[in-house]
């Protein structure tokens, strides 16, 4: 397909498109955040027609769902190569587990904006909010074999776990670790803030932590 503007005639393959525009996507947050992300820049970074995107999304949301989507996608890769099916010892995978939670927001910050910044509604988009579910499916799953390790008597609830968790690396890694200006600076590294928390949380818990 092609179309022309001013004389000059411009094609795309369309079997990249989705993809073009995708990527386009991820280059306006990383430069201006979610809010920088139109649907016309998009389209004009990926050097189509403003109406080509219509095609593939509904609208400027859904493309940004999509785009969130995928960041999820490799977030989970991510979170299961760092706990490695809690070996050696789940603690140690725990913490690691952490540590690639930060990586990844500092590694691929405009997919973390996307995909918690962008304020989309999540019951809007299904694709979004499963593949969210699944990321998080790691921490919960983790958080079970963890607390299996802990004393009977006061062990805690596996979903409190990794909802303490989740909000623990999700602050560090957004107060402390991200890629951009806005980073709060730290006496120490976001990693060593994280473990020294995990550590805390973990010894009241009366998980092994060694």
């Amino acid at each position: 397909m092609s179309w022309s503007r001013n004389g000059e005639s411009r094609g795309y393959h369309h079997g990249n498109l989705r993809e073009a525009l995708m990527k386009a996507a991820l280059d306006l947050i990383a430069e201006k955040g979610t809010a920088g992300a139109t649907f016309a820049e998009a389209a004009r970074r990926a050097g189509v027609s403003p109406a080509a995107p219509y095609r593939h999304f509904r609208d400027r949301d859904e493309l940004i769902a999509a785009v969130a989507a995928e960041g999820f996608e490799q977030f989970t890769k991510v979170l299961q190569a760092g706990w490695n099916d809690g070996k050696p010892a789940p603690a140690e995978a725990f913490e690691r587990m952490g540590r690639a939670y930060l990586d990844f927001a500092r590694l691929h910050s405009a997919e973390y904006v996307a995909m918690f910044e962008s304020g989309l509604p999540i019951e809007a988009h299904p694709a979004l909010d499963q593949a969210g579910q699944r990321a998080f499916g790691v921490l919960r799953d983790a958080a079970e074999v963890l607390v299996a390790t802990m004393p009977a008597a006061g062990r805690p609830p596996a979903l409190m776990v990794a909802l303490h968790t989740w909000a623990l690396a999700h602050g560090v890694a957004s107060l402390f670790g991200r890629a951009d200006g806005s980073r709060r600076k730290l006496p120490m590294t976001p990693d060593d803030l994280l473990e020294a928390a995990f550590l805390v949380y973990l010894r009241g818990l009366g998980a092994p932590t060694n």
